[in-house]
C-alpha cells in the first residue's frame, strides 16, 4: 500500500479560512481579543483533509517574503493586491503554532513560494512509493495534477474541496490538460497575481486557441496563418507578454528544497502542545474533542482526619476551606466532599449533614472567622444550596492568581499550585474525568485529593498575597473583586423571573411570521420550494431570477449571508431570506435555549464569570444573558419575557452612556473630547462635525453620525482601515481617511496612542486607572503581526478595563447602599455597562434616586459619567 503525502498551502488555506468565517468573526476572539476565526476555520480544514486523506506524510508550505525571483522577471508581479487586513496577520502566528501542535512541520524557502516548494516535493517524490494530494485555495496549483497527484481546491466555507485531477481538468476546461493550465495563464492572464497575459484575451477564449493550437508557443509558430482580427493584432503585439505571463505563472518544480519527504511522516497531534494551545485560543470545542484522561504519578498519601462530627477546635482565627463538587454548574451540582485545615490538622468528609451541625454552621455564617478559599462565588452559592450564608472569605486564591496573571484562566487548583512550585497535587482531569465522564473516585483517594487542594489553599495565600502588594493591586484585590464575588454570587442565587408562557406565545408568534416571510419569498419567486436547500434557493435566485452570480460552490451557486448581502438592493426577495434566517435563528438559538434552562424557581440563574477576560469585564454563561439579540426588533422582543417577581414590581434599567468614550476622554487628556462631554453633546455629532469639518450640528446626516460612531466605537478597539472598511461598507481608502482625520483634529488621543505604546514596550504591561494589569508579551517582537496585535490591544486595555472597573465599583455600592436603606429591590444582571433591576412599585423614585448618585459618582473623572434610566413592566418596556 502507497503513502500518502498531504502538501498544504498555508497561505492560501489560512486566508481562505479568515473569509471562511469572516462575517462570524466578532464572535472569534479569545480572551485576549486576538481575532481567530482564521486559526480555528484552518484547524477545521486541516481536520477534514487529514480524516478524508489520512496521509502518512504532510508539510504546510507559506511563503517566505513579498518579494521572489519572479519579481526580478517583473517588478509588478503582484502588484495591486489588496492590503493585507490586520485582523487576519495578527493570527498567522498563531496558525504556525497551530500547525506545530498538530504534529504537523511547517516551512518556507527564502525567494520561493509556498507553489514551488510544493511543486518540488510533489513532483520529485518517488510516485511507486507515494501519491501527492495537495491542499490549497489557489487553482494555481492545479497545473500540478496527474496520475499521482491529485490538487484539491476549498471551493466552500471550511469543509468543500474539488478535487482536481487530469479528468477533471479535461471536464472543466473544456480538453485542456493540467500543463496548458501554464498557458491559459499566458494568454488570458491572472488579476489576482498581476500576470498581464494578452490583452482582450479571457479564459474562453484561451482554452479555445489551446485546444487549436495547444500551446502559447504553438500559437505563435502559427500565428501567420490566423484571419486578420483584433484579437491577431492583440497577440502579435503582446508577444512578450504573452511569454512573460506564461514564466510567471509556471511553478519551479526544481526548488532548492532541504527538507526531506522522509521528515514529513505524520505521527499525531502533540497533545503537550496542543492543549495549552486550545485554552488560550478558547477553543473549548476542540478541547472536549480530544477527551484527555490523563495518566498521573501517584503521589504519597497526605495526612488528613475524617470527621462526621465537628468540634470548636478544629477551627481557628484563620482557616482554608474547599468544597468539591461535580462537574461545573454550581447551581445544580452535588457537594461531594468538604475540606478545610487549621494550622496544624486537615479534616475531610463527604457527609454533607455536616453542614448542618450548628458548630460547622455558626463557623461558616461567622464574618469574624476568616476563611481562606478557592473561587469564593462558586463556594458561596454551593453552601446556599444547604441554606449556608457564608461570611468571613477574606482570600480567594482563584481571583488573586488572576489578577497577578489574567492570561492564566485555569479553574484547576493544581494547576495554579504546580506554577507556584507546589507540585504536592494532582490536577482533576484523570480523577473526576471531566468531560464526557464523571465518576467520584473510591473514598480514600477522593479525601487524599481533597486534603491536598486545601492544604495547596494554605500554601499560596501568603505567596499571592505578598504578589499582590509587589504589584500595587492589594485594593484592586480587597475592594473590587472580593466584594463583587459575593454581589456576584447574591445576583445568581436569586437569579430573574422569566414567563416560560410569554416565551411560548412568541415562539408561535414566530413561527407564523416565519410561514408569513415564507409565503412572500414564495410568491416573489412564483413556486414553493424548500427555503432551507442553498441549492434550491440558488436556483430560484441565479437562475430563475437571473441575479448576478457572486459565488459558486460544487453543488451551486453559494448563497452565504455575504453573498445576499451584496445582493439586497437588487431584489427584495434577498432582503426577505436575511429577515428568515435571522427570526429562524432566534427562535432556536434564544427561545427555545431559554426555555429550557428556567428552573423550578421559575427563575433563569446564569453564571458571572469574573476571571475569564483580560480586561476585567465579566462573562455570563449558561445561558449567556449578555448576549440576546437587540439589533433586530424580533430579537428583543425576547427581553419581554423578563419580568419582575410580583406584578406591582418593576424591571429597572440603569446603562451607563458612552463610558469607554467617557474614560478615553480622560485617559487621553484630549481637550476637543473633554469638551463634548462636559457641553452634554452628542458624542457622535460632535465627532461628525470635526471629522467632516461641518460647522452645524443640524447639518450633520444620519449617516455622517453612523459613519462617526463607527469611528469612535472603532479607534478605543484600535480597529485597522480593514475593519472599518467592512463595518461602513466603504474603501479601505475612505476608511483610512476617516482615521487620519480623526487622530487630526483629536490630537490627545493621537498622543495618548503613542504614549501608551511606549510604556507597554518598557513595561512589558499596561493598567487600568486602578491599577488592573494586563501583560504584552509580543510587544517588543520582531514578528510585525505579534507586535501590531500586542500594540492595538496596549491602546484598548486601560480603556475597556476601567470601564469595566467603574461599574464593578458601582454595583458593590449600589448592593450595600441597598442594604443599609433595607430595600427590597434587588440587582438582578450585568449587560456589560448596564444594571437590571427588579423594584417594587412603591420604592421606584427612591431607587431612581440612588441609582444616580451612585453610579454618575462611583469615580470621579475630568468628563461627567452619565446614567441613562428606565422602567417597565418588563426588560423589553425597560430599554
Amino acid at each position: 500500500m502507497k503513502n500518502k503525502l498531504l502538501l498544504i498551502d498555508g497561505n492560501s488555506v489560512a486566508f481562505r479560512a479568515f473569509f471562511a468565517l469572516h462575517n462570524s468573526m466578532d464572535r472569534f476572539k479569545n480572551s485576549n481579543g486576538l481575532h481567530t476565526n482564521a486559526i480555528y476555520a484552518f484547524h477545521t480544514m486541516f481536520d477534514n483533509i487529514m480524516e478524508k486523506e489520512k496521509p502518512t506524510h504532510v508539510l504546510v508550505a507559506f511563503d517566505a517574503g513579498k518579494t521572489t525571483f519572479r519579481h526580478e522577471w517583473y517588478e509588478a508581479y503582484k502588484d495591486g493586491r489588496s492590503k493585507t487586513p490586520g485582523e487576519f496577520r495578527e493570527q498567522l502566528p498563531y496558525i504556525r503554532e497551530l500547525i506545530q501542535a498538530l504534529g504537523v512541520q511547517y516551512y518556507e524557502l527564502e525567494n520561493y513560494e509556498a507553489d514551488d516548494i510544493i511543486g518540488t516535493l510533489a513532483t520529485k517524490v518517488n510516485k511507486e512509493e507515494f501519491e501527492v494530494v495537495i491542499l490549497t485555495g489557489d487553482r494555481d496549483l492545479t497545473q500540478l495534477a496527474s496520475e499521482d497527484i491529485t490538487v484539491d481546491i476549498t471551493v466552500k466555507g471550511v469543509s468543500e474541496v474539488e478535487s482536481y485531477t487530469p479528468a477533471f481538468i479535461a471536464e472543466k476546461y473544456q480538453g485542456l490538460t493540467p500543463a496548458q493550465i501554464i498557458d491559459m495563464k499566458g494568454l488570458a492572464g491572472d488579476a489576482s497575481d498581476n500576470i498581464p497575459g494578452v490583452t482582450k484575451i479571457g479564459e474562453k477564449t484561451a482554452i479555445k486557441l489551446l485546444n487549436q493550437y495547444g500551446s502559447v508557443e504553438g500559437i505563435y509558430e502559427n500565428i501567420a496563418e490566423m484571419k486578420k482580427s483584433k484579437m491577431k493584432e492583440n497577440l502579435i503585439q503582446d508577444k512578450e507578454k504573452a511569454f512573460l505571463s506564461k514564466k510567471l505563472a509556471t511553478i519551479h518544480t526544481d526548488s532548492p528544497v532541504t527538507i526531506q519527504v522522509e521528515e514529513l511522516k505524520y505521527e499525531g497531534k502533540d497533545l503537550e502542545k496542543l492543549i495549552p494551545f486550545y485554552k488560550e485560543m478558547n477553543f473549548k470545542s476542540f478541547l472536549e474533542k480530544l477527551n484527555i484522561h490523563e495518566v498521573q504519578e501517584e503521589l504519597p498519601m497526605v495526612e488528613f482526619i475524617e470527621v462526621s462530627e465537628v468540634t470548636a477546635d478544629m477551627f481557628t482565627t484563620e482557616t482554608a476551606l474547599y468544597v468539591e463538587m461535580l462537574g461545573d454548574n454550581y447551581h445544580t451540582e452535588a457537594i461531594i466532599g468538604l475540606a478545610w485545615k487549621n494550622k496544624d490538622q486537615v479534616y475531610v468528609t463527604t457527609d454533607v449533614a455536616i453542614l448542618a451541625q450548628p458548630i460547622m454552621a455558626d463557623w461558616l455564617t461567622d464574618s469574624a472567622k476568616k476563611k481562606t478559599v478557592y473561587d469564593f462565588k462558586r463556594t458561596m452559592v454551593a453552601l446556599n444550596n444547604h441554606k449556608i450564608q457564608l461570611k468571613g472569605v477574606h482570600f480567594d486564591i482563584l481571583l488573586a492568581a488572576y489578577l497577578l496573571n489574567t492570561t492564566d484562566q485555569s479553574s484547576d487548583i493544581a494547576e495554579l499550585a504546580q506554577h507556584y512550585g507546589y507540585t504536592a497535587i494532582q490536577s482533576d482531569v484523570g480523577i473526576y474525568g471531566k468531560g464526557a465522564k464523571i465518576a467520584v473516585p473510591e473514598k480514600e483517594r477522593l479525601f487524599d485529593h481533597l486534603a491536598r487542594k486545601v492544604i495547596a489553599i494554605e500554601h499560596l495565600t501568603p505567596i499571592l498575597t505578598e504578589e499582590l502588594a509587589t504589584k500595587d493591586q492589594t485594593t484592586l484585590f480587597t475592594d473590587m473583586e472580593l466584594p463583587l464575588s459575593e454581589v456576584l454570587g447574591q445576583m445568581e442565587i436569586l437569579g430573574i423571573k422569566v414567563d416560560a408562557n410569554r416565551l411560548n406565545e412568541m415562539k408561535e408568534e414566530f413561527s407564523e411570521r416565519l410561514k408569513q416571510i415564507e409565503q412572500k419569498i414564495y410568491e416573489l419567486a412564483g413556486e414553493e420550494f424548500n427555503l432551507n436547500s442553498p441549492k434550491q434557493l440558488g436556483v430560484i435566485l441565479f437562475e430563475k431570477m437571473g441575479l448576478p452570480v457572486i459565488k459558486k460552490t460544487k453543488t451551486g451557486y453559494s448563497t452565504a449571508v455575504d453573498v445576499l448581502e451584496q445582493l439586497r438592493e437588487q431584489a427584495p426577495i434577498v432582503d426577505d431570506i436575511l429577515v428568515y434566517r435571522q427570526i429562524a435563528k432566534i427562535q432556536s438559538t434564544y427561545i427555545e435555549g431559554l426555555l429550557k434552562v428556567i428552573q423550578p424557581d421559575g427563575r433563569i440563574h446564569t453564571r458571572y464569570t469574573q476571571t475569564l477576560t483580560q480586561t476585567g469585564r465579566l462573562s455570563s454563561v449558561e445561558p449567556n444573558l449578555q448576549n440576546i439579540p437587540i439589533r433586530l426588533e424580533e430579537g428583543r422582543k425576547i427581553r419581554q419575557a423578563f419580568v419582575p417577581k410580583a406584578e406591582d414590581w418593576f424591571i429597572y434599567s440603569a446603562d451607563y452612556s458612552q463610558i469607554e468614550l467617557r474614560v478615553l476622554a480622560h485617559i487621553s487628556d484630549d481637550d476637543h473630547l473633554k469638551q463634548a462631554f462636559i457641553e452634554g453633546q452628542d458624542i457622535h455629532t460632535s465627532t461628525a462635525m470635526r471629522v467632516f469639518g461641518i460647522m452645524d450640528a443640524a447639518d450633520v446626516t444620519q449617516n455622517m453620525r453612523r459613519q462617526a460612531k463607527a469611528v469612535n466605537f472603532g479607534i478605543v478597539y484600535g480597529i485597522s482601515d480593514y475593519g472599518l472598511s467592512q463595518n461602513l461598507g466603504i474603501s479601505r481608502k475612505e476608511a483610512q481617511q476617516y482615521i487620519d482625520t480623526y487622530f487630526e483634529r483629536y490630537p490627545g488621543v493621537k498622543k495618548y496612542m503613542e504614549e501608551i505604546v511606549r510604556e507597554a514596550k518598557d513595561n512589558g504591561y499596561v493598567e487600568t486607572l486602578f491599577h488592573r494589569r494586563r501583560y504584552l508579551p509580543d510587544i517588543n517582537s520582531r514578528n510585525f503581526n505579534l507586535r501590531s496585535f500586542a500594540e492595538r490591544t496596549a491602546i484598548n486595555s486601560p480603556i475597556q478595563g476601567s470601564a469595566a472597573d467603574i461599574i464593578k465599583i458601582a454595583m458593590i455600592e449600589l448592593e450595600k447602599r441597598l442594604a443599609e436603606e433595607q430595600m427590597t429591590a434587588k440587582m438582578l444582571l450585568q449587560v456589560h455597562d448596564e444594571l437590571v433591576f427588579e423594584v417594587p412599585e412603591n420604592e421606584l423614585e427612591k431607587l431612581n434616586l440612588i441609582i444616580k448618585e451612585i453610579m454618575e459618582s462611583a469615580v470621579s473623572l475630568s468628563v461627567p459619567l452619565i446614567v441613562d434610566s428606565s422602567w417597565g413592566k418588563t426588560w423589553y418596556d425597560a430599554k
